[in-house]
Parts: C-alpha cells; structure tokens; sequence
C-alpha cells in the first residue's frame, strides 16, 4: 500500500514578490463557550477530603471544634475548614486567585466535604476574626490525636541508637518570625488615633530593621526522623519562649506517652535561645524530657572544676573533613547551671581565635569556646556524637524552607491571632497528611545512617571491672566520688641528635602542641599505662612536616615519610585532703564498647511529600455531574412552597445538629463522580475508594 502526500502551497504577493506559504497541518479552532480547565491541585484535594472522611476526621471536627457567632448566615466551622484546606493545597499566592480558580468548581469543591454551598471569602475573613481561643485549642488538641492515630511509616517512627543500642527520639523546637511592613504615620493632635491592621498580630521585634515593621513569632515542634509537625504557637512581637517551650514541652510528653516511649529517651534539641538554667528547668525535672542545647551560660568557664578541666588534655579532638576546623572537646559531668541546680554534662568544644570576632561562642585568652549542655549519660555518648548530633540539627532548617515554598504556612490568613493560628493549625496538618498520604502510595523503608563521626579519638582510660557499676536509670549523670586528678605533663627528653625536646612543643588552650615552627599537633591516642600514668601521644600533620624547614632538625631526618610524635605522661596525683574543693572533673567513666557506632534512622524529606505532589498534580481528573435540566427535575418550579414550622417562622435558637444540617449536603442533591487518573490499586483501596 502506498501513500502519497501532497503539500498545498499558496502565494502571496509583498513588495512586488510572490512569497510561498505552506498550510499548517494542525487545525485550530475558537469557541467563545467558556469551559474552564480543572485546577492541578484539584486532584490532591479530592484526595485529601475523601482522606478527611474516611479516617472520621470531618465529623470530629463537627462535633468537637463548635464556634458560633450571629451573621454567619448557613455555615459552620466545617465549611470555613474546607475553604482553609484547599487554600493550603492550592498554593495559590492569595485568597482572591485561589477562589477565581475554584469558583467554577464550587458546588464539587463542598461536596467533596459534604458540605453545599461555598462560603465568600470575605465572609471567611470575617470568621477568622472572630474566632476565639477555645475554639482554636479544640482544633489543636483533634490534630494532635489524628497525629498518633495512624502510624504509616514504623513503630516507634524511627530514631537514633547510642553506643549502648538504646533507641532515642530526637524533636527539633525553634520558632519562625515573619515581618510585616506598614506605613508610617504622623501623630499629631488634631489628627485621629491611627487604627492598624497588625496591632493585634504583630509587635516590635528583632527583625524591625525598617522603618514601620513588625514581627510575629512562631514556635514549631517537628519531629526530626519523620518530618512531622507535632506542634505551633504563636506570638506577638519575639514572643513569649519560656511559656511556648512549656507548651511545646506537653506536645512532646503526649506525643512520646501515645507512642508508649519513656519520656527520659526522647531528646530535644534546642538552640542557644534556650541554652541558660532558667529555660532548661522545667524540662530537666525528674524523669522529665532529654535535653541538647547550644549554651549561653559563659560564666561557667569560671568555675573552679571547669578551670581544672580545662588544664588537662581534651577528652576527643574533631577534625572537620572539608573545613579542616579543628575542634577540642572537653567533657564536664555535673556542672550545676545554678548553685541548687539542676546538674547537666557540659561539653566545650574549644579552638584557637582568629582576627574576626566569632559568630558563636565567647573569646578567653585567644581560644574560642562553644558550650553545650546534654543530658545523655557518657557510657552511651561520647563528646563527639553529642557534637555530631547538635551540627545535624540544620536539617531543621532545610524543613523550615520547604514549608516556605510549598505552603508558606507564616503567611498573614488573618489580622487576628486566633485567626492566624488556626489557619497555621490547618497547613501543619496538610503537611502532616502529605507525608502519610505519600508513604501508602509510594511506600519506602526506613533508611539508617552511621552517624559516628570519623575522628582521632582520645580513649577513656578503661576502669577495672569491680569498680564498675551500672549506669543509672534517668537523665542523671554519676561519677566516683573521689575523682582521678593528674598531675602536669612530663614531656619526653631529647634525643642524642639534639633534635626538639617534647618541652619544645608548647600547649594551646584548644588543647593542641604548637611546634617550633608554629604548627599544630593533634592528640591522637591517650592510654594508660601498668603504673597508673595515663600517655598522651600527639601527631602532626605529614603536609606541615614535609614543607617544613625545620624537618631535619626536629625529625632527624629529611626523608621520612612520618610526620612527627610527641608523647606525655600524666601520673595521678591524690587530692588535698585540707583543701575546701577538691577538683572532680577528671571522671572515671564506662566507656562506648569497642566497634559500637550511633545509628540514625529517619525518612526521605523531600521525596516522599514531593513525589505525592507531582504525581497528583500530572495526573488528569474528570468531573462528571448532571446536567441543569437533570438538576431541576422538570418540575420544581411548578412545586408549592414549603410549609414553615413555628421555630422557623419565630426563629428559635437551633442547636448544634439543626445548625450544621443548614448547608450539609442534601441525600437527595444530584450525584457527583470524580476520577483521579495515576493512584494505584492498593491506595483506593487504602481509603475505600473502587478502582476505576
């Protein structure tokens, strides 16, 4: 069989010239019937909705968050949640372009709720201003017990395991500002008291760097393995931190009683906001919550135990792989924050000071100290993975920037700050949904990650077997009662090459050898000897040894291929029995067992929430209703009108049920079919839905 085509030409005459145009193969055409395109989030909607009802959480939420106020004509606090939740998915950049995509799809938009008619966006303004404070903790409390009611990634929902195999639960609190920019305007006299939209919403606060600008804060809680929101509070101005930690204290106590985790292994990582005793009491209570947070308290570098400890050699030294920045870490047990406590494990990570000023920290004799407070036992932690556990907190930030593209749940919804909070409420929940919705289509394991870090390690001196007891239960840290204190170190002697002595080799705050050619030397093994002393052996580095000047005479050798050792021995000496304090900060511990690692174990953060996204939002959806004519029956119109009751004619108070029965969806309105194209078998049947 053989086809032939033809190409049509026709000629046009410009300037004088035929032009030859070849006829487009594709034919176009325009309609002026308006049939406007379903929107892409469309989709993730109706999903989202038959979600909402088939777990019973819209009629939960009819019968425990209840709020009424005259002049809402026919809706409750359901219809208004509707509009909030497509708001959320939409992503639409405000409230007006999100109803001018929706209003074509109305009636299929509430119906998906079970709801009738589509509230106007001014009416729900007015809604989130008046909303009172109640009614925003009833929608707390129900999203936080939605929260525990499923588990769709694990049981408990991943985690970290210590040196010792215990599981700990990590959770992130920080707050978020948002600024809001208004005009500056005189005050004068004869001139009216300005009303602001903001000032009741927002106040002065740290980010007022422009003229006219306020802030609001909001504290969010996150677990850190799943990405799940657990809570938010928010504030005028900076906010209230002490009052919101407490609250975010009873999230996190609820949370980890309904997943059936001791509240002592669930540990909350905080920064240096909270890093001062007065913060840190209430969660260092008895068999209260496991605390890591970046200090602020200084003046503790002044205290005598602490000042002893930091003559010593540091317990581990951390070698940044990319940076190069060195770090010595200086573990101190039972530092007391105030003179009655509570006692928490202070970690100094110290390095030497540059000409800049340091962003964290504070500068004592050229040597910057980081402090940290933890309450995790040392037999189970070492230095280095408390550190390597606070770094990673910066995950954090990378959620709190998702939630910005994808939701940007600070936006202002309303000028009230019960509105605001409600409607923050209401995206932490779609969050929240998005990542269990995303796991049961597309499920995926937990993935675990070893989260030692690869470091030259000081080596606790190991303790006797007898002298061993087995650490206690709690967040409490013990150590003996009469400590091991060393006395100065005893540097090796020269060789009979007359090379550098140990003497030669002088010692940083950091804890560090400085060579005579101003090169650093790194502790790189402590062990201790048959006779009681404890040997420090230092290394430097083979680049600084091979470009050295001085290599022949320090190591005797031009040729070399190692780089150079010093060693120093420390012999215990006992402590003064007349003295008023004697230094306890050099403990004798039970070290991490040998070949154990900590274990990190989470969830994809972005693949599981995005590629739920994308799919529903490539995906077609068909919309099939009836036709108007269906709809009207044929003869409504001719139908006598309905007879009044006496409550309807005198308008008696309705109670709840008469009240949401108003604008509920009739039994008898035309049915709806919707069709969510790409979903596989196992998801419909996940949420009850026929496989088309």
């Amino acid at each position: 069989m053989c086809l032939r085509m033809e190409k049509k030409n026709s000629f046009s005459t410009k300037g004088g010239h035929l032009t030859s145009m070849t006829s487009s193969p594709v034919a176009i055409q325009f309609s002026p019937q308006s049939v406007p395109s379903i929107p892409s989030w469309f989709g993730e909607v109706t999903v989202v909705a038959r979600a909402l009802a088939h777990f019973g959480i819209l009629t939960t939420i009819q019968e425990r968050v209840r709020f009424a106020r005259p002049r809402f004509g026919t809706y409750e606090v359901i219809d208004f949640l509707a509009v909030l939740i497509g708001y959320t998915l939409s992503g639409e950049p405000t409230l007006e372009a999100f109803y001018a995509r929706l209003l074509p799809f109305a009636d299929t938009f509430m119906a998906l709720f079970g709801r009738n008619h589509l509230p106007h966006r001014a009416t729900l303004s007015r809604f989130l201003a008046a909303l009172d404070q109640p009614a925003v903790e009833a929608l707390r409390v129900v999203f936080q017990e939605d929260l525990v009611a499923r588990t769709p990634f694990a049981s408990p929902p991943g985690g970290v395991w210590d040196r010792q195999n215990q599981h700990w639960l990590v959770v992130d609190v920080d707050g978020t500002r948002q600024a809001a920019r208004q005009r500056a305007l005189p005050d004068t006299p004869e001139l009216p008291a300005a009303h602001r939209r903001f000032d009741r919403v927002c106040a002065p606060g740290y980010l007022g760097r422009r003229r006219g600008e306020v802030v609001r804060t909001r504290t969010v809680v996150l677990q850190a393995h799943t990405h799940q929101w657990l809570g938010t509070f928010g504030n005028l101005g900076n906010g209230n931190y002490r009052a919101e930690l407490l609250r975010a204290r009873d999230v996190i106590a609820s949370y980890a009683t309904a997943l059936s985790l001791p509240l002592s292994h669930v540990l909350v990582r905080l920064d240096g906001l909270y890093g001062d005793a007065a913060p840190l009491a209430d969660l260092l209570a008895p068999g209260g919550l496991g605390v890591i947070v970046r200090g602020k308290a200084y003046d503790l570098l002044d205290l005598p135990a602490v000042q002893h400890r930091l003559r010593l050699p540091p317990d581990q030294q951390t070698i940044h792989p990319e940076s190069g920045t060195s770090r010595a870490l200086f573990d101190c047990l039972n530092i007391p924050l105030t003179p009655t406590g509570p006692l928490v494990r202070m970690i100094l990570a110290a390095h030497p000071a540059s000409d800049v000023p340091p962003p964290i920290g504070v500068v004592r004799n050229g040597t910057v100290y980081e402090q940290f407070f933890t309450t995790v036992p040392p037999h189970a932690w070492t230095p280095a993975d408390v550190l390597a556990l606070y770094l990673h907190r910066g995950s954090f930030e990378t959620v709190l920037a998702d939630e910005d593209q994808e939701q940007d749940a600070d936006r202002w919804f309303s000028h009230t700050p019960q509105g605001q909070e409600f409607c923050q409420i209401v995206a932490h929940w779609m969050w929240n949904l998005r990542l269990e919705l995303g796991q049961q289509v597309s499920p995926t394991s937990m993935r675990r990650t070893d989260f030692t870090p690869d470091l030259a390690v000081l080596s606790v001196p190991p303790v006797p077997p007898a002298h061993l007891e087995a650490p206690p239960a709690g967040n409490h840290i013990t150590q003996e009662e009469r400590p091991i204190v060393y006395g100065p170190p005893q540097w090796a002697r020269s060789s009979y090459t007359k090379g550098f002595a140990g003497a030669d080799f002088i010692p940083q705050p950091d804890g560090t050898l400085r060579c005579p050619a101003r090169r650093p030397l790194h502790a790189q093994e402590r062990r201790k000897e048959a006779n009681g002393s404890v040997r420090v052996l230092y290394a430097a580095r083979i680049g600084d040894c091979r470009a050295c000047p001085l290599r022949e005479c320090c190591q005797e050798s031009g040729t070399t291929r190692k780089p150079r050792r010093v060693s120093a021995v420390l012999w215990p000496i006992s402590p003064s029995p007349d003295s008023e304090e004697a230094p306890p900060m050099r403990q004798e511990v039970l070290a991490p067992p040998p070949g154990s690692s900590v274990l990190w174990g989470d969830w994809e953060r972005c693949q599981i929430r995005r590629g739920f996204l994308t799919l529903l939002r490539t995906q077609s959806v068909t919309v099939t209703q009836p036709a108007p004519e269906d709809h009207n029956g044929g003869g409504m119109a001719g139908n006598p009108p309905a007879v009044l009751t006496r409550a309807q004619r005198a308008h008696w108070r309705l109670n709840w049920k008469q009240r949401l029965a108003r604008n509920a969806r009739s039994d008898t309105a035309p049915s709806l079919k919707l069709t969510v194209f790409g979903l596989p078998s196992s998801f419909a049947t996940f949420l009850g839905v026929p496989a088309a």
